[in-house]
């Protein structure tokens, strides 16, 4: 708002004393102060009240106006209850740095300006939005790529000084402002998407509110455009791989308008995946096309054939036919009312897609079939990074868990479950199906662990740990509880730590002094301790068998 709307404004019994040449000023906020410097408190632009109780005398005026002048202050409001008419001395500084200068009645509370300032300021903000969001429809509508998110994203920089940013519910950086601006930390990218999860969990309308160190964000869910807030299908369906808005602001004092008008920024945002979404129908279906091939055992030059069809398509301009990984993945709910399929094909779109890459792009390059509550994804790599999967190119289970496992924890809560196997990469259509069971098989093993959200590869697929999974349970809990449950019951009894002392003794291979050292016990008593063990069931530690019994026991306990 001007400085000549207040003068305009009756009710608020301002009188012009100075400074009819700024009055087209805008004012951004009102600040009420009696310090002798509040410089330090203001940021530009403000209507600055004062009682004048910091004044003592005349030469007090001088440094106080220069003050305000520095920090570039709309104007300065004096009121007149305290010293009556306002002292010349402060009508002459302001004079000469050119600061607008208005008294205030002594019947008008600072309070009634203060009310209509930020009232002001506000409506003029959210008109200010409302253009915005007319800008960026125009823009959005004027060609077939749109304007994308980043350029809505800078107007509301420019426009309204608010960063935002959108990200995937895995907290991966999909789109900033372009414009220089605060980077989000991945570290906070990934708590937001956590804490956006979480709270969409409990079916609160948005925005949401996340606090990280002493800063306040604004959470915004970022639906299908054609979706609504008050849509009333299972937050379920969608929560795991809808997007969200980060506005760095709290939006808890916002008014109803302001909150509506970001909400219509999400839409237009939303407008944008859409159109992604759109675009990922070529790659499913060619996904669900090789997936069936495979799984009916069609011949190798018929998958063949296919493949060739869609390398072009998921790695535009790489020439040479890529290596492929396969990663399955199931999304299961405790009451079985949503479909885990769609859930899964939507969530590996996103989770697939490297954690430090931004924008769009990097996630069209993924197939992802579905079928019952299982999603399938084909994974194209370039030869050399498939050549080098094992020593970290190409998807790895246990850095795909790492990236994902906080935020997605948040959204399944206690009743949901993701379980997530990764195959080695193959260079042949021979060796898709095989790669297919051996991403079926791993994630059986991430199955069989605790967790809300668990993944294994295809490099634990030669160990032990892949029959432990296909164990009867019946069978399990018998095995355990013959050779584990007299240790147990003998450490209750004795605090003897039996049970640890086995576990550290198998994992040096026996090894009675490395053993020792890391227990922080002498030999002997290492050696009392093993012969108990021995006693109670009737094992010899010395023996390979009776050793490999007592690991596969404390694995499957």
């Amino acid at each position: 708002m001007r400085l000549r709307a207040l003068l305009d404004t009756d009710a608020l019994g301002l009188r012009l004393l100075g400074g009819e040449d700024e009055l087209d000023r805008t004012v951004r906020g009102v600040m009420t102060t009696d310090l002798r410097d509040p410089s330090r408190y203001l940021s530009g632009g403000e209507l600055v009240l004062t009682g004048l109780a910091w004044r003592r005398d005349a030469a007090d005026s001088e440094p106080f106006v220069r003050n305000l002048a520095q920090a570039q202050v709309a104007a300065l409001a004096a009121g007149e209850a305290e010293l009556g008419d306002v002292p010349d001395d402060l009508v002459l500084a302001c004079a000469r740095h050119r600061l607008p200068l208005f008294a205030v009645h002594e019947s008008v509370a600072f309070a009634t300006i203060t009310e209509h300032v930020v009232r002001q300021v506000s409506g003029e903000r959210a008109g200010d939005l409302a253009a915005v969001v007319d800008r960026h429809r125009r823009m959005m509508t004027s060609g077939p790529a749109g304007g994308g998110p980043d350029v809505v994203l800078d107007l509301l920089g420019s426009d309204l000084d608010l960063s935002a940013w959108v990200l995937s519910p895995t907290g991966r950086l999909i789109a900033g402002p372009k414009s220089a601006g605060p980077e989000l930390p991945a570290e906070l990218c990934v708590r937001l998407a956590a804490g956006h999860l979480a709270a969409g969990r409990t079916g609160r309308r948005g925005p949401h509110r996340v606090t990280h160190d002493g800063t306040t964000y604004s959470l915004f869910p970022i639906r299908s455009s054609g979706r609504s807030p008050q849509d009333s299908r299972d937050v379920r369906e969608t929560i795991l791989s809808d997007w969200l808005l980060a506005v760095e602001a709290d939006a808890s004092d916002w008014a109803e308008e302001r909150i509506d008008l970001l909400q219509g920024v999400t839409q237009l945002i939303a407008v944008e995946r859409d159109r992604r979404d759109a675009a990922r129908t070529v790659r499913r279906r060619l996904a669900q096309e090789v997936l069936e091939l495979v799984q009916t055992g069609a011949a190798p030059a018929e998958i063949a054939a296919r493949l060739r069809v869609a390398a072009p398509v998921l790695l535009p301009g790489l020439g040479a036919a890529p290596h492929w990984q396969v990663v399955v993945a199931r999304v299961e709910w405790a009451d079985g009312q949503v479909e885990g399929g769609p859930v899964a094909q939507s969530l590996l779109e996103e989770v697939l897609v490297d954690p430090l890459s931004t924008g769009t792009e990097p996630s069209d390059r993924i197939a992802v079939a579905h079928t019952g509550d299982e999603a399938i994804a084909l994974v194209p790599l370039p030869a050399a990074a498939g050549e080098q999967d094992d020593t970290g190119t190409g998807v790895l289970a246990d850095r795909l868990l790492e990236a994902v496992r906080e935020p997605l924890s948040a959204g399944l809560d206690d009743d949901g479950r993701v379980t997530l196997g990764v195959s080695a990469a193959v260079h042949s259509a021979e060796g898709l199906r095989g790669a297919l069971e051996e991403a079926r098989h791993a994630r059986r093993v991430a199955a069989a662990r605790p967790g809300r959200v668990c993944a294994a590869g295809h490099q634990e697929l030669a160990s032990h740990v892949l029959l432990l999974p296909f164990v009867p349970d019946d069978v399990r809990r018998a095995f355990t509880a013959r050779l584990l449950d007299p240790l147990r019951d003998y450490d209750r009894r004795h605090r003897a730590e039996l049970i640890p002392t086995l576990e550290a003794f198998l994992d040096c291979d026996g090894s009675w002094t490395r053993c020792a050292a890391r227990l922080h016990l002498h030999v002997n008593t290492l050696r009392y301790r093993i012969g108990r063990i021995e006693q109670l069931t009737g094992r010899d530690l010395s023996r390979l068998e009776d050793k490999l019994d007592f690991f596969l026991a404390l694995r499957m306990s």
